[in-house]
């Protein structure tokens, strides 16, 4: 349960952008930039922790550092009305998955994929499809990011290791 949430002002506002900007950016540095002291700037980034405006703090990496080489976004399109809860199931079956949404339009979902090559996507497509409820799925590669600050363009996590293959 969240603790009642305090007032969101104009300095907690600028606080959020500074850090997001660059979550490692010091309170001194924030502080000097919008009028506060470090110790003010710490606590009321506490307070945007402990209400949950802050969430996390993360680190921003190539994905091809990574072993992401490949990226695409999927449509997914179910059988009836699939319930959200049943898609969010099996998304988090799949380490490839890294953000997913129902959306309106056509496609019940729309899945971000990351894969280390055209053959792991096709891998993790198929394993998508398999599912009992998805009709079908329309795939989009990304070719490139036209803005590659963009969280989007960063990798979370590592790709995961290379399975052997199988031969036929």
């Amino acid at each position: 349960m969240r603790p009642a949430s305090a007032p969101f002002d104009d300095l907690d506002r600028k606080i959020v952008t500074a850090l997001m900007a660059n979550a490692r950016t010091s309170f001194a540095e924030i502080g000097a930039a919008i009028g506060l002291s470090a110790t003010a700037v710490k606590r009321r980034t506490d307070r945007l922790r402990e209400t949950g405006v802050i969430t996390g703090f993360t680190a921003t990496v190539e994905p091809a550092a990574l072993g992401w080489r490949t990226e695409a976004y999927v449509e997914v399109y179910c059988e009836g009305a699939a319930p959200p809860r049943r898609l969010a199931e099996v998304v988090r079956n799949h380490p490839e998955i890294t953000a997913a949404m129902t959306v309106t339009g056509g496609a019940d979902a729309l899945l971000h994929v990351r894969a280390r090559d055209v053959e792991h996507f096709e891998e993790v497509l198929e394993r998508i499809r398999v599912e009992p409820f998805i009709r079908k799925t329309v795939s989009f590669m990304v070719l490139s990011h036209l803005l590659p600050e963009s969280p989007e363009a960063g990798a979370s996590q590592p790709a995961p290791e290379a399975r052997p293959r199988r031969s036929p």
